[in-house]
């Protein structure tokens, strides 16, 4: 599960874009040489494509003059990889975004979450407590959605793991999602998983107030080669931004609201507080 075709795709069109410039072709052009439609190239550059063809990125590189034989084949490889399936697919009916798909390309993951624990971070029972107060009535959905949560965090253990950094408010852990005892094993999960030298959980405590990261959560993607990805969701929708200036924005609001946050060792120490209380 360490690669994504996602991102992969993302990397292909970018660089498909870059070779017509450079060969100074504008997208009409190209198509036309190709007896294409020109939206059939611009769906290429744009990532709008779910299984590139090989065929077709050879012709590409024909016109643009790529000739050298390690540069086609990195190419040719890299359509290849795009067109494989990520155990993602099959949970279609599950996930509204193809975020499990770029968390499984990045290198770095940034959370910020105001109410919910992270799903990267949750157990199996809270889980299955959120998708039953969202009113999800069929028992054989829930543990569809519950079982593709847990694949999903593999992410986090697999080899060469990202880097993950979660901020989480501490309404999120006083909130008694399923009860007591469930809260109490999903706080010490989060301290378990503290532990790993590639997660860092910080607690942003009910003493730090009003701050800029209020109005909803958010995670923010970095990538090896290729532009950084924000993602956020709404109970309706989710939403990705790429434009350097969104990611920036976020980033300042990140960094703004970690500021207020406990350390990362204050924080598993308040964590360890609130699960005795719990205990009590």
């Amino acid at each position: 599960m360490t690669g994504s075709p996602t991102v992969k795709r993302r990397r292909l069109s970018q660089e498909l874009r870059r070779l017509r410039l450079l060969a100074g072709f504008n997208v009409t052009e190209a198509a036309k040489l190709l007896e294409w439609d020109p939206a059939k190239v611009t769906r290429m550059e744009r990532g709008q494509w779910k299984l590139p063809s090989i065929h077709d990125i050879r012709l590409l590189l024909d016109l643009y003059g790529v000739t050298e034989d390690d540069r086609r084949e990195v190419l040719v490889t890299l359509a290849r990889e795009a067109r494989q399936r990520g155990w993602w697919e099959k949970y279609q009916d599950v996930f509204r975004s193809s975020l499990p798909d770029f968390e499984a390309g990045a290198s770095a993951i940034r959370t910020w979450e105001i109410v919910l624990i992270p799903g990267l971070l949750q157990t199996e029972q809270y889980a299955k407590a959120v998708w039953q107060a969202g009113q999800v009535l069929d028992q054989e959905l829930i543990e569809r959605h519950v079982t593709a949560r847990l694949t999903r965090q593999q992410v986090l253990v697999r080899e060469n793991p990202p880097s993950f950094l979660a901020l989480i408010d501490e309404a999120a852990l006083r909130k008694r999602i399923g009860g007591a005892e469930v809260m109490r094993g999903q706080i010490h999960k989060l301290i378990e998983m503290a532990a790993r030298p590639n997660i860092t959980i910080q607690i942003v405590p009910d003493s730090a107030g009003a701050h800029p990261a209020l109005e909803g959560a958010f995670v923010i993607l970095d990538f090896p080669e290729d532009p950084s990805l924000v993602y956020t969701v709404t109970t309706t929708d989710s939403l990705w931004l790429e434009k350097p200036s969104e990611y920036q924005r976020y980033s300042f609001i990140f960094s703004h609201v970690m500021t207020s946050a406990l350390s990362p060792d204050e924080s598993v120490r308040h964590m360890t507080a609130l699960a005795n209380l719990l205990e009590g």
